[in-house]
């Protein structure tokens, strides 16, 4: 659907952001444990492309993005930077993180690289009137586990895009809503998927 090479000219339009959130993220590591400390070194593929492949899946009508359990950032913040740079068409992006420090990193961030984002440090099943165009979330959950958090952000007109590893064909087997489901090869990884998931229904 996508090749590396468009990712890397969408980042390399970003550059500077994407540099300057690597800076910062790198010096509140040292307090605060935002990734694994043996990726620190391969940020930029781990991290950052992994994320940015999503950025070309984006329906081009969406206006609205939720991120489930943020962390540090991926892949929303680096969503954030391409939208902002690429003048893309999202007009607001939340965060949704139950650890407080790690929303003042993503606040953080947000406020040295200008990124009108929306930080909420709140669980993901207690975040009430709060609707997506697009859901996403990186190593956080089951997918059945997915939906059940986003249950109150996620409509039938949601796209769900989440980034999965080699066990997401036995989570594909245990979600029991009825969706439509179109599985993507990663960019960055042989063993990894985007998994997009369209008319969610919980009736």
């Amino acid at each position: 659907m996508f090749h590396m090479k468009r990712i890397n000219e969408i980042l390399m339009a970003s550059e500077k952001d994407i540099y300057m959130y690597i800076d910062i993220l790198k010096q509140w590591q040292k307090a605060v444990n935002l990734i694994s400390k043996t990726t620190l070194d391969e940020i930029w593929t781990r991290h950052i492309m992994d994320s940015a492949q999503i950025y070309p899946l984006l329906p081009k009508t969406a206006e609205t993005l939720v991120d489930l359990g943020s962390g540090a950032g991926f892949p929303a913040l680096v969503l954030a930077i391409l939208n902002k740079n690429q003048k893309g068409n999202l007009k607001q992006i939340t965060l949704i993180e139950s650890d407080t420090k790690k929303c003042l990193f993503l606040k953080e961030v947000a406020r040295q690289l200008s990124l009108p984002v929306q930080i909420l440090n709140q669980r993901i099943e207690k975040v009430q009137n709060l609707s997506a165009d697009v859901v996403t979330a990186r190593a956080l959950a089951s997918l059945n586990e997915l939906l059940i958090l986003g249950k109150n952000i996620i409509t039938r007109d949601t796209t769900c895009l989440f980034l999965k590893g080699q066990t997401v064909q036995e989570e594909i087997k245990n979600i029991t809503f009825p969706c439509q489901i179109e599985k993507i090869k990663s960019i960055t990884n042989s063993n990894s998927f985007i998994i997009k998931m369209t008319e969610v229904s919980y009736d």
